[in-house]
């Protein structure tokens, strides 16, 4: 007889910071934020996402973004980077990793994302098919200080647990 039982458990930690720019659209957390500048990136510049990537890969011992989707390839300009979550769940779940719960924190001066906090966390919940309650989001400043505080970049820290799975012969 084979049965599962809850073997290991592992945490990542992720982290992206880009700087902003005019003429580009803000994506944050995988939801596009109405504001006059955007992040620069090779892809959408996403650092919500980029740090949920980064915290489940360094969960599963599998790398980075940066080794995963290198930014000189052509084939990842402007990429959605809700695209590359789904990519990285797809390899994590190949691994028999099950994604336990993420906890992301945004570091931005402007604009301000309380409202849409929520958003981020059913776009997350929803891309990695967990509940909308195993993902936490929250909005910092940097109390004016350093280029985050200053308006000049936008940041993010993010966490990840991963459970896996083994099978045991009885």
């Amino acid at each position: 007889m084979i049965e599962e039982h809850d073997h290991s458990y592992r945490i990542g930690i992720g982290t992206d910071i880009h700087r902003l720019i005019e003429g580009r659209k803000l994506m944050l957390g995988g939801v596009y934020v109405p504001y006059p500048a955007g992040l620069a990136g090779h892809s959408d510049g996403d650092v919500g996402m980029h740090a949920v990537i980064d915290a489940l890969l360094g969960a599963a011992g599998m790398g980075d973004i940066g080794t995963l989707f290198p930014s000189d390839d052509p084939k990842y300009k402007d990429a959605d980077s809700k695209g590359l979550l789904l990519d990285v769940k797809e390899r994590i779940e190949e691994k028999r990793w099950t994604i336990v719960n993420i906890d992301l924190t945004i570091h931005a001066e402007q604009p301000r994302l309380e409202r849409l906090k929520a958003q981020m966390k059913r776009c997350i919940a929803s891309l990695l098919g967990i509940d909308f309650n195993a993902v936490n989001v929250k909005a910092k400043t940097n109390e004016g200080l350093g280029e985050i505080g200053s308006g000049e970049a936008i940041a993010a820290t993010a966490t990840a647990l991963l459970r896996k799975k083994i099978k045991r012969t009885l």
